[in-house]
């Protein structure tokens, strides 16, 4: 079983988050790939790196994770989604898990409307999108802070992602990675 983990940091704060979904993912019998976004992917605003969106067809599920800027996901991360169109046309990511996390400078700064984004694009390619089902404010360990139930919202300030927030990715991680067992074919 793989579970793929695509992701644009400009700042390192995604890249965190990232690092910590991937390590709630590493589960017995699964393999966990990180593929971070860089300017060198995309010539002339088209990303291509066309190695990696085929690798995801391989994957039993895909995480997808940007920063929030101007209430959407960087530019990078959009050259990205619209390279998939082939993709998309011939339904290769149908009946993945998917998921999706964001993080930006402020507790709200519109992180839900890059959430949704994330969602549309994974349902637009027929994948199953899992969110966090650990209701905002109810957790012992505080994890979901910020409630959202879509996927994961993180607050960095300063640069520095919230603790409860990395728990939080950690756990999404964890949580993809029983669906992908549960939902594993033999």
């Amino acid at each position: 079983m793989k579970i793929a983990i695509v992701f644009h940091s400009p700042s390192g704060t995604t890249k965190q988050l990232a690092h910590a979904v991937a390590q709630g993912a590493a589960q017995p019998g699964i393999a966990v790939i990180q593929a971070e976004i860089v300017g060198a992917d995309i010539v002339e605003g088209r990303f291509r790196n066309t190695d990696l969106l085929h690798s995801l067809s391989n994957a039993d599920a895909v995480l997808f994770g940007s920063p929030t800027y101007m209430g959407g996901v960087t530019a990078q991360f959009k050259a990205f989604a619209d390279a998939t169109g082939e993709l998309w046309e011939e339904q290769r990511w149908a009946d993945k898990i998917a998921a999706g996390f964001t993080v930006g400078g402020n507790i709200s700064g519109d992180q839900q409307c890059t959430l949704q984004y994330l969602q549309v694009f994974a349902n637009q390619h027929g994948m199953l999108w899992a969110g966090i089902d650990i209701p905002g404010g109810y957790d012992a360990q505080q994890r979901n802070r910020l409630g959202a139930q879509s996927g994961l919202i993180a607050h960095a300030p300063d640069g520095d992602v919230h603790e409860t927030d990395l728990l939080t990715a950690h756990y999404l991680g964890q949580r993809v990675a029983r669906l992908v067992q549960r939902f594993a074919q033999p």
